[in-house]
């Protein structure tokens, strides 16, 4: 199996940090941060360069903080120049392993995504009656660092590029311990609990490495299941069947495949049931004829809008800003049935475009 070296050269060059700054820094060069490092961008990409080919650079420490849609995360953010090296790292190794991706794993990838992954499964529930939803428990917080280097470094010789990804993985260790409940595996004995694991949730590099951490499960339902149907997005999982006797016998196969990743299934809400009934995934029903939004969705919109438009008559928001926010969320929303619920929630709360 091949694998790659002289990756280094090309991750430190001036041309390729600058491209990375650019693609970090879009849609946030108003945020404080992103704005003074590009008012030194020259001498900022030049010193970051300097230390990434002498590798003496060290990655700074994380901010902290919550969101609470959909659900409880905490969101771990680098310094921008560390997203600038994220960025750097990803572009040069992600071509790598792209190329051995399953076309159903639709996070964070070109040419895929939430919408994407929505079609594929209704198009799966319109051929198939059955279908095995699925997810892992607290996915990020479980990611094994020794199981993800072997992963990695298998594909990757070059030494000073492994070390890159030693100082990136580093920094993460043990963000997420609050957010994780020890699990003992087969095999393990008390040190197990020393083991350096977790991804930041909010990095470029999780979201990658999430890719290709789940790539070995990916390849394990298409090879060795001889699963025809499934998609997959981060952690969540869907498997379809005529079967519900198949699709039953592949969730054991999935718990007993798991700890080889050190990693387990929701065992009481990972179910099998008719597509028919509409399939809840990445924020909409799904059902073989029609699309919905998820009610808690559309109430999440009601009270952001509402708060939006409180900042606006004080004067702490722009137009523009809430207009770009409504236009975002409608163009979402329109990948499912929504028609009348767009109409509902935008009427209800008009947006007055104020003068000059």
């Amino acid at each position: 199996m091949k694998s790659y070296k002289n990756i280094y050269p090309n991750l430190c060059a001036y041309e390729n940090l600058h491209e990375s700054w650019r693609k970090a820094a879009r849609g946030k060069r108003k945020a404080p941060e992103v704005a003074g490092f590009e008012y030194f961008l020259t001498d900022n990409l030049i010193q970051l360069e300097e230390e990434l080919r002498s590798q003496s650079y060290q990655p700074g420490p994380y901010r902290h903080f919550y969101l609470t849609e959909p659900k409880l995360r905490r969101i771990s953010a680098a310094p921008f120049r560390d997203r600038v090296v994220h960025h750097a790292l990803v572009r040069q190794i992600e071509p790598i392993f792209e190329a051995r991706f399953s076309r159903d794993s639709y996070a964070c990838r070109k040419g895929k995504g939430t919408h994407a992954a929505l079609a594929r499964c209704q198009e799966f529930a319109r051929r198939y009656r059955y279908v095995l939803q699925a997810d892992i428990v607290q996915f990020f917080p479980s990611v094994d660092h020794a199981i993800l280097r072997e992963i990695l470094f298998h594909r990757i010789a070059d030494d000073q590029t492994r070390w890159l990804i030693d100082q990136i993985l580093d920094s993460g260790a043990g963000v997420l311990a609050n957010e994780y409940d020890m699990v003992y595996f087969p095999g393990d004995d008390l040190f197990a609990a020393n083991r350096s694991r977790g991804l930041p949730i909010g990095n470029l590099t999780s979201q990658f490495w999430a890719n290709c951490y789940l790539n070995e499960l990916d390849q394990f339902i298409k090879r060795h299941l001889n699963c025809p149907a499934f998609a997959r997005y981060v952690d969540d999982l869907l498997l379809f069947s005529d079967s519900k006797q198949q699709l039953w016998a592949w969730k054991r196969a999935l718990l007993d495949f798991l700890p080889r990743l050190r990693l387990t299934l929701h065992e009481r809400s990972s179910t099998v049931y008719p597509v028919s009934h509409g399939i809840p995934f990445l924020g909409f029903v799904t059902y073989p004829t029609h699309r919905l939004l998820k009610r808690r969705n559309g109430i999440a919109f009601r009270r952001r809008l509402k708060a939006q438009l409180r900042r606006l008559s004080a004067g702490l928001l722009d137009y523009e800003d809430i207009a770009a926010s409504v236009r975002g969320w409608v163009a979402h929303v329109a990948h499912g049935d929504t028609f009348g619920l767009r109409r509902a929630l935008l009427e209800a709360q008009v947006v007055p475009r104020q003068a000059g």
